[in-house]
């Protein structure tokens, strides 16, 4: 009997998306109203002329982040952030959120008041609602689970799948900043254990250190591509790394990519602290999480509209070569790009 029991499978061999994959691959849309589900940014309904967009993001102590270094205030702030990227992925405007906890024991009636005080101020800041949620116990700390309610004008929702050969490929901001700000926030925190007394000096990264506690969702370049006209083909948020992010807009639209890595761009400080860790900040750029930028391609004729926003880096362009996805060295050489970002742990 026994040998004929099936082996059990690790989360770890398949990996998140993988995982989601599995999991969700079964489920079959039976709804004329859900126009796309599981596999984005966000899944859109249809409604009366205007499609509807909704996601979910969950962040779990001890896996998305440390209390020993971030405020709750922050941590409030970030979780909404996380959620409103999604909308912004798509080309949408969120309009309303619900928020679920599972909380222990240690935390008290103050603390809470702190993290919802960030999730209020986010709440200001990009003119969405609390409609909702739930609270629970938990028995290993703290989760925050948040959906995101946004909406679009009907079919224009830009996803994963549109990217063209001969398209150009685009990021706002700067990259990396937010993993080096992680990795100077786990040195101090090391400092810390060892010496509790310690006042750290942070303010020389306080531009990276903001990067990574309270990331800002790109609204602004939303609003920018509506005004000059300029016109994604696909488009995600930067959470899991650049890297990874390519090769979702690449798997699904069925093409190649070529990057050049002298067109990265990466915040002079976050260059120094790559120096100060012995680290490569071209590593950093393709790999490091949590930057919330926006990944997209547009069509090449409209390089000079895209030319003109500062906010936004033309960093390579779409290939005829599904499968292939390479880095262009800055002087010679190139480098098969892999899905190195972050994963949640599996």
């Amino acid at each position: 009997m026994s040998e004929n029991k099936k082996t059990a499978t690790p989360l770890s061999a398949l990996g998140e998306f993988g995982l989601i994959d599995k999991l969700t691959k079964p489920f079959k849309i039976s709804n004329p109203s859900t126009v796309k589900g599981v596999g984005d940014d966000a899944a859109i309904i249809k409604s009366e002329g205007k499609d509807i967009l909704v996601t979910t993001d969950l962040l779990a102590e001890g896996i998305h982040f440390d209390l020993v270094y971030t405020p709750l205030q922050h941590l409030g702030y970030k979780a909404v952030v996380v959620n409103l990227s999604d909308i912004y992925a798509m080309g949408g405007t969120p309009r309303q959120i619900t928020v679920s906890l599972a909380v222990s024991s240690k935390f008290s009636v103050e603390a809470l008041e702190q993290l919802y005080d960030g999730i209020r101020r986010a709440c200001e800041r990009y003119d969405v609602d609390l409609i909702g949620g739930d609270t629970t116990s938990s028995l290993t700390g703290l989760v925050i689970s948040i959906t995101a309610v946004g909406q679009i004008d009907s079919g224009a929702a830009v996803m994963r799948n549109g990217a063209k050969v001969g398209d150009l490929v685009c990021v706002s901001g700067d990259l990396g900043g937010a993993y080096a700000g992680l990795q100077i926030l786990k040195r101090e925190r090391e400092v810390y254990m060892v010496n509790p007394t310690s006042q750290p000096d942070l303010t020389k990264y306080d531009y990276v250190i903001g990067r990574q506690l309270k990331p800002e969702a790109r609204r602004d370049v939303i609003n920018r591509m509506k005004e000059t006209g300029l016109t994604p083909t696909a488009m995600i948020d930067i959470s899991d790394g650049l890297s990874s992010e390519l090769l979702h807009i690449c798997k699904q639209s069925g093409c190649g990519v070529k990057i050049y890595e002298s067109k990265l761009p990466v915040d002079e400080q976050t260059e120094t602290v790559a120096n100060e860790l012995h680290m490569d900040s071209t590593l950093i750029a393709m790999n490091g999480g949590e930057d919330y930028e926006l990944l997209f391609t547009i069509p090449a004729e409209q390089v000079e509209i895209a030319g003109n926003m500062p906010e936004i880096s033309i960093i390579g362009q779409i290939t005829n070569e599904p499968g292939v996805y390479t880095l262009m060295g800055r002087v010679a050489g190139s480098t098969r790009i892999s899905a190195q970002g972050w994963e949640s742990g599996f």
